[in-house]
């Protein structure tokens, strides 16, 4: 199974190696377009390899996705956490009723009855 992973790494790094090769040449990005940079008269821009802004909006892409998945899965951790909680309270309510059950009783008897 190890290796069937490897493998997977490799092709994926491969093929990540692959485009970025072929999308090597530089482009211009600029952060705004050329009428507002006008009316600001500032017009910031940038020279990168076209493989940086495919990669980046992937990893923009990816860390939107977990962060939205993060939230709408909220609800469902809040769920479980006082499931938790109230499962922790009934069994410590369980060993303070069992103890109740056997006050007065001989310790040896109270244990065998616990344990059955």
């Amino acid at each position: 199974m190890r290796y069937i992973r490897y493998a997977c790494i490799a092709i994926f790094a491969l093929a990540l190696i692959a485009v970025a090769l072929a999308n090597r040449g530089f482009v211009t990005v600029q952060l705004l377009p050329n009428e507002i940079a006008g009316l600001f008269a500032v017009a910031p821009e940038i020279q990168l390899p076209l493989f940086i802004i495919i990669f980046g909006g992937i990893l923009t892409g990816l860390l939107v996705g977990f962060v939205w998945e993060w939230m709408r899965e909220h609800a469902i951790r809040a769920e479980n956490a006082r499931n938790a909680r109230e499962v922790r309270r009934l069994e410590r309510e369980v060993k303070r009723l069992k103890g109740e059950k056997h006050e007065g009783k001989d310790e040896v008897l109270a244990l065998l009855d616990e344990a059955s």
